[in-house]
């Protein structure tokens, strides 16, 4: 199905959309004050080794020290042991593999999500249009999207002559060189050997947590990434940012030129394409279904859960078949959620109950089949017995409920606030405890509108039973400025 790539730019950010059919499949922002590391390179020191978790922490520049486990190591730098008949990998103390104070070349894995900071390894690897090189990995690979037995064995009779014994590091072959002419893949292994050199060079003089390689930005990832044999548009609202693009394709992807527009900004491009609304629906907990059912997706801090739910739909037959239709509804529309909202780490999916062993059979390959369609490594389970599915995706990036929310105040992230009722059951705890303040005196209660008029109407007999107990008149004052869970209970200064 052909793909609309839309590119939306202005001063603060620049808006990536990946559009199938007037629907938004993928969306990718980068703002101007937090740029993407994920695939630059650094000069880093190692600020303190963890041999209790095998991990490290190196300054790379950033704000927070990047996180380094053992295996993010290359094999380059230390012999692992392949112990057992499982085969299970068992590697060296960190400490005699690095040491406090020790300069190394890194990469950034992963961005710094929440309070953690970037995941970064040794084990460096450079993207071009047709091929990844992995200059401290000798090993050589074909992308599995590749599936065409003689387009592979092309590939892998280029390759070999291509990385011959004694060159140094190895190389993955990107789905783009499936139909990519010989030349223009031996062109971006000499360009991506060359590149390695010239980081090595730098790196042996630059100075401690700085920058030696960067990625290139956002516009240009996509069409270095993005770009498809499906891909039928190119539309660019800017036009620095289109004579960068036209440059760029005119020198790597040149049959993709044609597809290159300009686009007036009179109308805001992403308004033009209905993105705007898509974009905010893919913050909502709640997403439709075309049946009537619905999902629920939550994310937290240890996974994101999914909940498959009927909702409206009540189905023709049986409730075996309503519960079927609704799993299989909620199998294909999951993995677009998944895209779109940037969601990784631990995903647990709750599918209705489910009897039939078949019917459960079909859920999970309609699941596996839109896996196939995202770039993003999948790892997915069977059903449980509980009707669950444990699978986790590869996270990289914030998704993208964190990249443009942040938690509210008021609740602080926890989605509920404690009811008016419950507010005005904390008031009167909290005069007792301080009933010998209070006796004699007048008592003032400051909360918010929707607390004081609970204590004016449902309330008022209790109020009053207080004041005679405690021989106080009670005051109740509106506090504008307060959440409906903030509250005080204070002795106003006599005059």
């Amino acid at each position: 199905m052909a793909e609309e790539i839309v590119i939306s730019v202005s001063p603060l950010e620049t808006r990536v959309a990946l559009v199938e059919a007037s629907l938004l499949q993928e969306i990718f922002i980068e703002r101007s004050h937090t740029r993407v590391t994920v695939g630059n390179i650094y000069k880093g020191k190692v600020v303190r080794v963890l041999p209790g978790l095998q991990s490290a922490f190196v300054d790379i520049g950033q704000p927070r020290a990047a996180f380094m486990h053992i295996s993010d190591l290359v094999d380059s730098q230390f012999k692992y042991i392949e112990v057992g008949t499982d085969a299970k990998t068992q590697y060296p103390p960190i400490q005699q593999v690095i040491r406090e104070g020790q300069e190394i070349l890194v990469q950034v894995t992963k961005e710094p999500i929440n309070t953690k900071g970037a995941r970064a390894t040794t084990s460096i690897s450079i993207a071009s249009r047709f091929l990844v090189y992995t200059p401290r990995n000798a090993h050589v690979g074909i992308s599995q999207r590749i599936e065409d037995e003689l387009a592979r064995e092309r590939l892998q009779t280029l390759m070999a002559d291509i990385h011959q014994p004694h060159h140094e590091g190895g190389f993955i072959v990107r789905t783009a060189s499936e139909r990519a002419t010989d030349d223009e893949i031996r062109r971006d292994a000499v360009l991506l050997r060359k590149r390695w050199q010239l980081i090595n060079q730098q790196g042996s003089t630059a100075q401690v947590a700085s920058t030696i390689y960067e990625d290139l930005p956002i516009h240009l990832r996509a069409m270095r990434d993005i770009i498809n044999r499906e891909t039928a548009s190119i539309l660019v609202d800017n036009q620095k940012v289109f004579e960068a693009i036209e440059r760029f394709l005119t020198d790597f992807i040149p049959e993709k030129l044609e597809c290159l527009q300009q686009v007036s900004s009179k109308v805001p491009l992403f308004d033009a394409h209905n993105l705007e609304d898509q974009i905010a629906k893919a913050l909502d907990r709640t997403v439709p279904l075309k049946s009537g059912g619905y999902l629920v997706i939550d994310q937290t801090e240890a996974m994101t859960t999914v909940d498959v739910n009927t909702g409206a739909f009540v189905g023709r037959k049986d409730l075996e078949e309503t519960v079927y239709r609704t799993n299989l509804e909620a199998a294909a529309a999951i993995p677009r959620q998944l895209k779109l909202r940037n969601i990784g780490g631990i995903v647990i999916l709750d599918f209705i109950d489910m009897i039939n062993e078949e019917h459960k059979r079909q859920v999970i390959r309609t699941l596996e089949k839109g896996q196939q369609a995202d770039r993003v490594r999948w790892n997915i389970s069977g059903i449980s017995d509980l009707g669950l599915v444990e699978m986790t995706r590869k996270r990289t990036h914030e998704s993208l409920l964190k990249m443009m929310c942040a938690p509210c105040p008021t609740c602080d992230g926890r989605g509920f606030i404690k009811t008016a009722e419950t507010v005005c059951l904390e008031i009167y705890r909290e005069i007792h405890r301080k009933a010998r303040k209070f006796f004699g005196n007048e008592c003032l209660i400051l909360a918010a509108q929707s607390v004081i008029d609970r204590l004016l109407d449902e309330d008022a007999p209790c109020i009053s039973e207080l004041s005679a107990a405690l021989e106080c008149s009670i005051r109740l004052q509106v506090e504008t400025s307060y959440s409906q869970e903030q509250f005080d209970v204070v002795v106003p200064l006599q005059r």
